[in-house]
């Protein structure tokens, strides 16, 4: 099952098998080339693609009773892992272990772009959520900056931080349409320019992960139909609850609005803060970035220095 807000994949046990199954024949046809070797062996990486090795490796033994498990990678004819993200883990392995032919997982999101998503294995699943396994990571990136998760003051970290994430991220599976409700009455004679803002946010970047923070107004031009005003703070906070940059934002706000009110035209700016820039790299402290996007009527000369003059 999908659970949509966070698109979030519940492997079942049968997924797991017809997923082994594909990759044993991945293995035999491309990386052996349906050559049959004497003792060949599997090597499952820690910790998920143990599980995972064991899977394929039953697969495997369908075609070839030869097949084994190894826990030596030095003696690995194939890598396993769970799933591959960027291929940077198995990509690791293969370098310091050449007499590997391959590295292959049950999720593989570089070969295969359709796996899209958070997968949940059901090793991992507790209660129908990965609460456990998405802490886990949490750990082991606290190790890896240098603290240690078994302090005090970290003890409770990991519960913490899983908890923000699906609050700062609670954007995806959801579209604005759901939240335009429109009205007709009250419409019938409104014909200029209706300004909102500012609307703070707050998003995260999504090449680091680092936040970015700022205000939005949203004018719009009726076209016999109005919005109720407090969503336009709920079409704000679905956007920008989502790993962003602020050019695709201002656009998805504005093209939303476009679309689920039809109004004569729609103006979006953005200005923001981008914590990527002021505590990393260029270090430019107290920078802001101004981004907007005007569509229809809006886009006139004089709709446009309207609308600026207000946001002023």
């Amino acid at each position: 099952m999908t659970d949509k807000l966070f698109l979030t994949q519940y492997l079942t046990l049968r997924d797991v098998a017809v997923r082994a199954e594909r990759v044993a024949k991945t293995i035999t046809d491309e990386a052996l080339h349906g050559q049959r070797l004497f003792h060949p062996a599997v090597y499952g990486i820690p910790r998920g693609g143990i599980p995972a090795a064991f899977a394929v490796l039953h697969a495997l033994r369908e075609d070839n009773p030869a097949w084994d498990m190894t826990d030596d990678p030095e003696k690995a004819t194939i890598f396993i892992d769970d799933i591959i993200d960027s291929g940077e883990t198995i990509g690791r392995y293969l370098k310091k272990y050449p007499q590997a032919v391959g590295g292959y997982a049950l999720v593989d999101k570089v070969r295969n772009p359709c796996d899209e998503g958070w997968f949940v294995f059901p090793w991992e699943a507790k209660d129908g959520k990965d609460d456990e396994g998405i802490r886990a990571n949490i750990t082991r990136l606290l190790q890896y900056i240098g603290d240690d998760p078994n302090r005090e003051g970290l003890l409770e970290t990991p519960a913490r931080v899983e908890k923000a994430y699906r609050e700062w991220f609670s954007g995806y599976g959801h579209e604005g349409a759901e939240v335009l409700k429109t009205f007709e009455d009250g419409a019938e004679k409104t014909d200029e320019m209706i300004v909102v803002g500012p609307i703070s946010f707050y998003s995260h970047c999504e090449h680091h992960m680092a936040p970015f923070f700022g205000s939005v107004h949203i004018a719009y031009i009726p076209d016999g139909k109005i919005v109720g005003l407090s969503k336009f703070a709920r079409l704000v906070e679905i956007y920008s609850r989502r790993l962003q940059v602020q050019e695709r934002l201002t656009t998805q706000i504005a093209e939303s609005l476009q679309e689920g009110l039809c109004p004569k035209g729609v103006a979006v700016l953005v200005k923001a803060r981008h914590l990527c820039m002021e505590s990393r790299g260029a270090k430019s402290i107290g920078s802001t970035t101004t981004t907007s996007k005007l569509l229809g009527a809006m886009k006139t000369s004089e709709a446009r220095s309207e609308f600026l003059r207000l946001c002023a």
